[in-house]
């Protein structure tokens, strides 16, 4: 088995996996949202307290586990540099004192992985990795093989609902609130302008919508929900529109047969009935990571920690640590 342990952000979790049969036999996770939602998004170092309090309680129930472990898998890039050192910490700890092989996985890989949970792995596909800190396409080849070919230019899908749900004080995270109340507004009330659309580049921007949704707050009644409702819906409109216009652009530039959408925003329902419908168009299969295993988690660590000891990519405990800003 593999202990796989997840400490990039703010949510801290520990997942044991069978290696012959990718079965997931011990998943926990401890999100801290409710830690960081009165300061509107994620405080680094308060991130880092919580982990080193979580992460140990998590790892007391996994020892019953610890006489089959084969390896030791954590995710030491991308991320925040304080809470990558306490899962990279735990990690080489626990590789001295049970005398076992590291596995240091890419958190961007591990996303991709989160398609393949208790799975068999399918190479190659492209994804589409949505989250609070990246919004970027991912050629995933091999195993080993991946590469970006788009990325934001500045914010992030996941980090423009944050931002304006803070604009609106609805709170952190701001994805899931932006969703439920945009369920209940008209989207077709306030006209956004979709970002790059007449730009040749293949890559996404959030800023100028960002931008134009806080001029429209400005404009409306606060105090009256349904202009809310119809501005948290005409903002998802736009914001998922631009998703699917650069994407389609990347689908007519390349023989797409497998596309994928990951991270924590693939979790927003409304984005993956527009990209069904997109690949249904194109004749594209589309895959989609289940809902609980979107968002951070050591399962999906613990998925490409198996391909990764099957191929013998281990990490020297020299060498393992913790790179914030790595990409692949």
């Amino acid at each position: 088995m593999i202990l796989s342990i997840e400490s990039s952000c703010d949510d801290s979790s520990i997942a044991i996996t069978e290696i012959e049969t990718k079965k997931l036999l011990f998943h926990k996770k401890i999100s801290q949202e409710l830690n960081h939602s009165k300061y509107g998004g994620v405080v680094p170092e308060l991130a880092a307290r919580l982990h080193a309090t979580a992460l140990p309680k998590i790892l007391e129930e996994s020892k019953i586990f610890f006489k089959d472990l084969k390896a030791i898998a954590v995710t030491n890039e991308p991320g925040l540099s304080v809470t990558l050192i306490e899962g990279v910490l735990m990690a080489k700890a626990l590789g001295i004192s049970l005398n076992l092989p590291l596995i240091a996985v890419n958190h961007l890989k591990g996303h991709i992985y989160s398609l393949f949970i208790e799975k068999e792995s399918l190479f190659p596909l492209s994804a589409l990795l949505i989250s609070g800190g990246h919004t970027q396409i991912i050629e995933a080849n091999s195993f080993d093989n991946m590469k970006t070919v788009a990325k934001t230019l500045d914010d992030s899908f996941g980090e423009s609902f944050d931002k304006v749900s803070k604009m609106l004080n609805l709170g952190y995270p701001g994805g899931p609130v932006i969703e439920k109340l945009a369920k209940e507004g008209d989207e077709n009330r306030f006209k956004f302008t979709i970002p790059l659309s007449n730009s040749p580049l293949l890559a996404f921007s959030y800023s100028g919508i960002k931008n134009q949704v806080r001029l429209q707050i400005e404009k409306i009644d606060k105090n009256n929900p349904q202009d809310i409702k119809d501005l948290c819906a005409s903002f998802q409109k736009a914001a998922t529109a631009h998703l699917i216009q650069k994407c389609k652009k990347y689908f007519k530039q390349n023989r797409i047969k497998d596309f994928a959408i990951v991270g924590g925003a693939s979790q927003n329902l409304y984005v993956r009935e527009k990209f069904l419908n997109l690949c249904n168009e194109f004749k594209i299969n589309l895959h989609l990571a289940p809902l609980k295993y979107c968002s951070d988690n050591a399962a999906m660590i613990g998925r490409y920690a198996i391909d990764a000891f099957k191929e013998e990519k281990f990490t020297p405990l020299k060498t393992l640590k913790a790179n914030p800003q790595s990409t692949f």
